[in-house]
């Protein structure tokens, strides 16, 4: 069955359109929307029947010890007398000081606050591969 297709001159194109390749050695295949599979849809939501939902598989724990085991190392004053939280949150108040008016680019603000998100972010990863590589039993070899 074929439909007209308006504003290309009255070309023509198949409902299906049906495609041949080597690959499938010359059977004739027809193209479908993987959307429209049957069984994908539950609940209103299109699910993927092999990506676990729980992909992070995160953990409040992993969080909690994270954040105190980043705490700990940057509140030891190795930086002129200072630590890198304290000069972080230091930075934050005098940033608030002034607060309609955004931070310079020059500011030490934008130094602390990367550096310090950096190391969080850092000790989390780590946390989670070593907290669930351990209890799923990984490091047991």
């Amino acid at each position: 069955m074929a439909a007209t297709v308006s504003g290309l001159a009255g070309a023509t194109l198949a409902t299906r359109p049906a495609f041949s390749t080597s690959f499938t050695r010359g059977a004739r295949v027809s193209a479908r929307n993987p959307l429209m599979t049957r069984n994908l849809e539950r609940n209103g939501r299109i699910t993927c029947m092999t990506f676990p939902r729980d992909w992070l598989r995160r953990d409040l724990n992993v969080i909690g010890f994270g954040l105190i085991g980043w705490l700990g190392p940057s509140s030891i004053p190795v930086i002129n007398g200072n630590s890198l939280t304290g000069l972080f949150f230091s930075s934050i108040g005098e940033e608030l000081a002034h607060f309609p008016t955004p931070p310079p680019v020059t500011s030490q603000f934008w130094l602390w606050l990367v550096t310090w998100h950096l190391g969080l972010f850092i000790v989390l990863t780590f946390g989670q591969i070593g907290f669930k590589g351990r209890t799923e039993d990984y490091f047991q070899k």
